[in-house]
């Protein structure tokens, strides 16, 4: 069994902050218009010159709020034969902000900020480890860890969910999410740091909260865990046609 790699947390100092830059940057782009998604992982898109076509959408919430037909889109094409489909839907243009589709960049994006140390509630760790089994059937996203503390575990979600300014999770009723929060819960009182990271891939939120509209179940067992020692922390992202980069952190309302 191969081991899980480790990557070292760095300075600050070794990465250019300034406005241009971007954590996670996109390939060539292309525009169209959103015909309609469906089968939760297709989109259809018409291209400029009229086509349409197919592209895979690589998120498997609803997409409430952001998957509005007639709305300008933005995808990637890659170039791998093996691909049923060659193009992914990457953005949307909502009326409020651009909104980042892809659901698995926050992962890459949170890993990659807090190598540079650029998430100021998670520095002072040395070493981070992606998708760490914690029990029997559960991996959480990311285990922090130092010579100095016990370890930090995180789990990171990923909001596209936001209506009158407030950010939501999630954006379906999800049983794994909720018991991401119980494995969280359980660490939490076995005395390690604990910490449900949600990442707003969109610039029009002004805070957090979770759908307890959608989900209630969730919402009772993320107010329960953080009754029990689990952090919430909350962040938005500027995105545009260069790519993706954690902003803001944002209140989170319970």
């Amino acid at each position: 069994m191969n081991p899980k790699p480790v990557y070292k947390i760095l300075s600050p100092a070794f990465i250019d902050l300034s406005v241009s830059y971007r954590l996670i940057r996109w390939p060539k782009l292309i525009p169209g218009i959103l015909v309609k998604r469906y089968k939760r992982f297709l989109a259809d898109i018409k291209l400029d010159d009229g086509t349409i076509i197919t592209a895979h959408c690589p998120n498997s919430g609803s997409m409430k709020t952001c998957s509005e037909p007639g709305m300008g889109v933005w995808i990637s094409e890659s170039a791998n034969p093996k691909r049923k489909l060659s193009c992914t839907w990457e953005i949307i243009e909502m009326p409020g902000s651009m909104v980042g589709v892809n659901a698995i960049l926050p992962n890459r994006l949170v890993k990659d900020a807090i190598t540079y140390g650029l998430i100021q509630e998670l520095s002072g760790y040395s070493e981070i480890i992606p998708e760490i089994t914690t029990s029997e059937g559960t991996r959480l996203d990311l285990c922090l860890r130092s010579h100095e503390c016990k370890p930090c575990y995180i789990e990171i979600k990923n909001s596209t969910y936001v209506e009158e300014g407030r950010a939501c999770f999630p954006d379906a009723v999800t049983s794994r999410g909720k018991k991401h929060v119980e494995e969280l819960e359980r660490l939490a009182n076995e005395g390690f740091r604990s910490v449900i990271l949600f990442i707003v891939q969109r610039m029009d939120s002004e805070c957090f909260s979770p759908a307890d509209h959608i989900d209630p179940a969730y919402g009772k067992s993320l107010r329960k865990a953080v009754a029990n020692g689990v952090e919430i922390i909350a962040y938005d992202t500027l995105i545009d046609l260069k790519g993706i980069n954690i902003r803001n952190k944002i209140p989170v309302m319970l």
